[in-house]
């Protein structure tokens, strides 16, 4: 029987403000995807409204084409996987082993408040199931709480795109916070390696990366956390 993980991507194609477009970093999917897949593992994608999610353009650009966003985009299997994903309110925590956001500037516009990702996030994590997110998804843990009621990322080492990354990005104007400074403000312990270096992090069994190229990383502990239960 094979195990199946629950992937959370944005539905938020453009910033509000400013009509930028915007939506999933398609390299944070595109690993992931192809490490469990290529692996057995059973994966479902669902998003905020369901249906077809949005990529952010600049991230299929020829520089930032890694090798699996080159396979996802000669892949019509994947792609069809990602216009129809289901909608969050549709699953339940009890029918995944482990679940992944990947990042984007989109989660931090539609999955901070979202009340099924939420409850998803605080189920898993209370479950013992992994929880992983990368670069800007962590943003989708601003309002999770423990069984406690204090912020899930309380006391715990958490990894997320660093204040210098959006600097040099020049992309503060996307984002409606900070990533770094709100973990801090949770009273996560922020942790960092150097900027768009792969670094990643776990704190029991939540797993977080800094940014893009962190995604095979956490990917990887994903299911190094799997191979473990």
């Amino acid at each position: 029987m094979s195990k199946k993980i629950l992937i959370v991507v944005t539905s938020c194609d453009a910033v509000p403000h400013n009509n930028h477009p915007t939506g999933i970093w398609i390299e944070e999917f595109t690993t992931p995807w192809y490490q469990f897949t290529d692996q057995g593992y059973n994966v479902t994608i669902a998003s905020p409204k369901g249906g077809k999610a949005p990529i952010d353009p600049k991230s299929t650009r020829p520089e930032f084409s890694t090798p699996s966003v080159k396979r996802f985009f000669q892949d019509s299997s994947a792609q069809q996987q990602l216009d129809h994903t289901v909608p969050l309110s549709s699953v339940q925590a009890k029918d995944y082993d482990a679940i992944f956001y990947p990042g984007g500037h989109g989660p931090m516009w539609d999955l901070v408040d979202n009340t099924a990702s939420i409850q998803l996030i605080e189920n898993f994590y209370e479950a013992g199931k992994p929880v992983a997110l990368v670069c800007h998804a962590p943003a989708a843990l601003k309002n999770v709480k423990n069984k406690n009621g204090l912020p899930l990322v309380h006391g715990k080492q958490v990894a997320g795109f660093a204040n210098s990354e959006e600097v040099a990005g020049q992309t503060t104007q996307e984002v409606p916070f900070m990533l770094e400074d709100m973990l801090k403000e949770k009273q996560a312990i922020y942790v960092k390696g150097a900027d768009w270096q792969p670094f990643a992090v776990t704190a029991g069994n939540l797993i977080t990366g800094q940014n893009p190229a962190s995604a095979v990383l956490v990917g990887e502990k994903v299911m190094a956390a799997l191979q473990e239960k």
